[in-house]
């Protein structure tokens, strides 16, 4: 287990101006609390926690949330990541962050995150980014670490979205973007387990909307394709090895992303050049919704009457 860790850069963190201490069960190692620039608010926007935000997709939401007026809460492993990057986005927009050092495989420091997600009232989002991939096939893959995926990948995304949605929908408002992929949709492109959880993360999102629709939480899952970031070399797929032209710069796709979250998106897909594509594939969807349900079978399953 990850050793609970909690380091705060920049602008104090405020609930109501009270300085917030430390969450219960973890310790302050280093608290640098400097001055907020004159004129510029504290919470413009609220903060947003962010997993998987020592690097790749997660440090660019951290670094364009900032930008936006959001203070941060950082959550990943590696602290020595998560410090630089903290201190860094903090030197140059002025926000508050503050770090949380959490490996979300585990149970322990997955209840620490889900307790602030609970208690933290300056939380407006949650950016569930941390997850890890395979491009091995079945056949060559070790079964216990597709588990190990499927509890960051899907676990802990949705104690993560359980904690928070409740709490947003009491105030009557908040936003959770799910980072999927568009291995939600072409199962066939990546290993079959990596397909199968980032399928949960879309379809997980898209009931949520429904669920919430009216209690003022926006949900979002984004499907990224082959982005530049270190999760290919851990998929076991260098991003080197990859067409160019079909791998999209992290900045870039973070930048898409936001930009659908402005749109009103529930799904975005960076990549996808027409929109209209992916709302006639959710048309004909929905058009089998109300015959898949029925007493009896299709007539091609029925029993035929022996011949006479």
């Amino acid at each position: 287990m990850t050793q609970p860790l909690v380091m705060r850069y920049g602008s104090a963190k405020r609930d109501a101006g009270i300085l917030r201490p430390p969450a219960k069960d973890s310790y302050v190692v280093e608290a640098t609390i400097w001055d907020t620039p004159a004129g510029m608010s504290l919470h413009r926007n609220g903060a947003a926690l962010i997993t998987g935000a020592s690097s790749g997709i997660g440090a660019a939401y951290a670094e364009r949330l900032a930008r936006r007026g959001y203070d941060l809460t950082l959550v990943a492993r590696n602290r020595r990541r998560l410090d630089a990057l903290a201190a860094r986005i903090s030197d140059e927009t002025g926000r508050g962050v503050e770090v949380l050092q959490a490996d979300l495989g585990s149970k322990e420091d997955l209840a620490r995150i889900e307790t602030a997600l609970k208690q933290d009232a300056s939380l407006t989002m949650l950016v569930n980014n941390a997850g890890v991939g395979a491009a091995a096939p079945l056949l060559q893959s070790n079964v216990d670490l597709m588990e190990e995926m499927i509890k960051l990948n899907v676990v802990a995304l949705m104690r993560l979205t359980y904690a928070a949605a409740p709490v947003f929908a009491a105030r009557g408002h908040g936003a959770i973007i799910n980072i999927s992929s568009v291995a939600a949709i072409a199962p066939e492109m990546l290993n079959g387990v990596y397909g199968g959880t980032k399928a949960f993360v879309l379809t997980f999102s898209q009931s949520l909307h429904r669920e919430f629709a009216d209690k003022g939480v926006r949900f979002q899952a984004v499907l990224p394709g082959a982005t530049s970031t270190a999760f290919w070399d851990t998929a076991g797929m260098p991003v080197s090895k990859l067409p160019a032209d079909r791998v999209m710069p992290v900045g870039e796709m973070v930048d898409a992303a936001l930009a659908g979250l402005d749109l009103g998106e529930l799904v975005t897909i960076p990549s996808l050049p027409h929109m209209a594509d992916w709302d006639a594939l959710e048309a004909a969807r929905r058009k089998l919704t109300p015959h898949l349900s029925r007493a009896h079978p299709a007539a091609r399953y029925r029993t035929r009457p022996a011949d006479a």
